[in-house]
């Protein structure tokens, strides 16, 4: 049976595999490269292989060396945050957290749970940032902001996807003037009416999740123009040019003469979740998350936070 490693050979071989060079991992590390070489040799023996392939000029991982790293590395970078947020938690959390939105009911919401955040932490900024849809992500990505509640799904390998917050019924949205616009609800097949109008810049799963291509008893769902954000989608809308759709509560905040938001009968919610950046995962982003589920009624949460 192999012992556990040492933190000092954790470290070493990351080091090594990411650089696959003695020297430059010894200044790394502040050692000598002989102590780097002295390291690895003895890990390699404890382990009954060879990690790396070295000659006088290369330094390379062997398979399972990239084995190893691919699965130690994520394992070493969860250490380091816990205690890094151990620390910050006894020493008192603080800094600015910046949160992104994309629908004004997530602003209100996030609204209250900032009000009693500052009155909880004072030494803690909260930073709340309107986003449209199709730049939610890329801001997150980009470090633009830390935290985001949009719509699912998401499919990012380096985002982490919170339960979800809240569901809100789903509407087709259709010029005022359409037979549609006088019925109480609508059903899927009615997408084969109108062309679907969406908003540019959206990714695939998103798209295919929300924007159906064929009704589910097969008629095609004619895709319309794309619009660069969600005002421009409703003045084609309003213009005749085809429909979309949106969540039920965005007729209060967007309601236009020349355009009706009409439930469906036979569609699931929208989800709406919290997300971040996985190296971004800190005790201040923790603490306010904690803060924000207080405020997220119970009636609207589709699964248990």
């Amino acid at each position: 049976m192999v012992g556990p490693m040492e933190r000092y050979e954790i470290e070493t071989f990351l080091a090594l595999a990411e650089e696959l060079h003695f020297t430059r991992t010894a200044e790394r590390l502040l050692v000598s490269p002989g102590r780097v070489s002295q390291t690895i040799k003895q890990l390699e023996r404890r382990l009954g292989g060879a990690l790396f392939e070295r000659s006088s000029h290369h330094v390379a991982l062997t398979s399972v060396g990239e084995q190893l790293y691919a699965e130690l590395l994520p394992a070493h970078r969860e250490v380091q945050r816990a205690v890094e947020n151990a620390s910050a938690a006894f020493a008192g959390i603080s800094g600015v957290l910046r949160v992104g939105f994309t629908t004004p009911w997530s602003g209100a919401l996030l609204l209250r749970a900032v009000e009693a955040f500052h009155s909880r932490r004072p030494r803690c900024t909260v930073q709340l940032q309107e986003l449209t849809y199709n730049a939610a992500l890329p801001a997150l990505r980009d470090a633009d902001v830390d935290l985001v509640i949009t719509v699912l799904p998401v499919e990012d390998a380096a985002i982490t996807v919170g339960p979800v917050l809240f569901s809100e019924p789903r509407a087709l949205v259709v010029p005022a003037d359409h037979p549609l616009a006088a019925r109480e609800t609508v059903s899927l097949e009615d997408l084969a009416v109108l062309p679907l109008i969406m908003g540019g810049g959206m990714s695939r799963a998103w798209l295919d999740a929300h924007f159906l291509r064929r009704t589910p008893q097969g008629r095609p769902v004619r895709h319309g123009p794309i619009a660069s954000g969600w005002q421009e989608v409703l003045a084609l809308v309003g213009a005749g040019k085809g429909a979309s759709v949106a969540p039920v509560r965005a007729g209060l905040y967007h309601g236009r003469p020349d355009v009706v938001y009409v439930p469906f009968e036979d569609v699931p919610p929208f989800d709406y979740a919290l997300m971040w950046r996985d190296a971004g995962d800190t005790a201040l982003l923790r603490e306010f998350v904690r803060t924000l589920h207080e405020f997220v009624p119970q009636a609207r949460r589709s699964v248990p936070v």
